[in-house]
């Protein structure tokens, strides 16, 4: 068995799981998506200590003593942030990759919280969209990064 945290609380699970199927199945939490089970379409992206990391090519086994956070995870103030500024950017169709980009999102911001057009694009270049298309989700990861910064 492997312990670790998940959006602050504590789990127990076979190390020979795979994480996706611990967050989606164990857990209930659909905001992580399988969208090719291989880790080339970032549907399934979550935070690990910080860093963003596809669920789906991980074992639990990995996680011991890690922390781990999904969209699920976001504080009221990040998710009302990020449904704003993709919504006004006009960021989202289907929304199946929706949660990826945030997620990716979020790591960048944190780690830079003025990221510039290329730094964001770099940040999901592992995320695959096939509605929206990259500019706008870049634009709104830039406005979601303006109105943390400005605490709006």
């Amino acid at each position: 068995m492997v312990r670790f945290l998940v959006n602050g609380e504590t789990v127990t699970v076979p190390e020979e799981r795979k994480l996706i199927d611990v967050l989606r199945t164990d857990l209930g939490l659909k905001s992580v998506k399988d969208g090719c089970s291989e880790g080339a379409c970032g549907t399934c992206t979550v935070l690990i200590d910080g860093k963003a990391v596809k669920a789906c090519v991980q074992k639990a086994a990995r996680m011991e003593g890690k922390s781990v956070m999904t969209v699920e995870g976001l504080s009221d103030r990040e998710k009302e942030v990020f449904v704003y500024a993709f919504g006004e950017a006009g960021a989202v169709q289907c929304g199946f990759c929706i949660p990826g980009m945030v997620i990716c999102a979020k790591a960048l911001i944190d780690e830079n919280p003025d990221p510039t057009r290329e730094e964001a694009a770099f940040a999901v270049r592992g995320n695959v969209c096939r509605c929206t298309g990259y500019k706008k989700i870049i634009d709104a990861i830039l406005l979601a990064a303006r109105l943390f910064r400005e605490d709006v």
